[in-house]
């Protein structure tokens, strides 16, 4: 692909007029893992919901090329964005209770994202489920449990099944780690880093976490007060940060 998979263009939102995302734009290229950090109400969020589609700007586009064709995802009927989140798009959330059906099983909350790519056979759906519930090692055996009677790091990597299963071209994870034990951290991120990698997805990750965006991406963009503040390749960012505020939030972690 010669263009960007998605082109961020001059993004600017406010609640309550107080602006919260400032004529940001940036692009993300196909397998291309961007990390983007800063400290909590710093806007990041807002601005991962807003190029995912699932939040409208004041002003600004948010092109997305899956197929070629160029789409300004908030150009898009309310039928056609839902489909193509559901199919090319993914969407990992911090509390995965909100990314989960938990009172359905494991396996159809793994098959309902498949049967809006279009599959129907059941054997097939099942077969599938299972093989993405070893993916993200969690026992087969569960297949059938509810999320509601997982633990926090198994009902994560459930999540991550279900966005993962139809192999999209793009995926948002918003502080996928968030909230989970440091052990459990610790798995979660190298079960990503070896999903992403053999998938070749794309992913806009949002963390406060700078070992967890060291770890697992590529390109750093630095957000203060709706405002990216510094960008680039996240080992010189994070270890030769230019911006006075990069190098405030590197420095507020002593082991880091």
């Amino acid at each position: 692909m010669q263009k960007p998979l998605l082109s961020v263009k001059n993004i600017y939102k406010e609640f309550n007029r107080r602006p919260v995302c400032r004529e940001i734009s940036f692009d993300v290229w196909p397998g291309e893992i961007l990390g983007l950090v800063g400290e909590s109400g710093s806007g990041k969020s807002t601005l991962l919901n807003i190029i995912s589609g699932c939040l409208k700007p004041e002003s600004g586009q948010v092109i997305y090329r899956g197929d070629g064709c160029e789409r300004d995802m908030h150009a898009l009927t309310e039928g056609r964005r839902r489909l193509l989140q559901r199919t090319e798009l993914g969407f990992v959330r911090q509390n995965a209770s909100e990314g989960l059906r938990l009172n359905v099983s494991a396996g159809a909350n793994i098959g309902e994202r498949l049967m809006a790519g279009g599959a129907r056979n059941f054997a097939k759906l099942r077969r599938e489920a299972e093989n993405w519930l070893d993916k993200v090692e969690i026992d087969k055996s569960r297949l059938d449990d509810k999320p509601l009677i997982y633990s926090g790091g198994m009902r994560q990597r459930l999540q991550i099944a279900r966005n993962l299963v139809t192999s999209p071209k793009l995926v948002f994870m918003d502080e996928p780690t968030g909230g989970l034990d440091v052990s459990v951290q610790a798995r979660l991120l190298d079960l990503l880093r070896g999903l992403v990698a053999g998938l070749g997805l794309a992913v806009v990750l949002v963390t406060h976490d700078l070992a967890a965006a060291r770890l697992l991406s590529e390109r750093l963009m630095v957000m203060q007060a709706g405002r990216i503040v510094e960008s680039g390749l996240t080992d010189q960012v994070l270890d030769d940060p230019q911006h006075s505020y990069t190098q405030l939030l590197v420095a507020s972690i002593p082991q880091f």
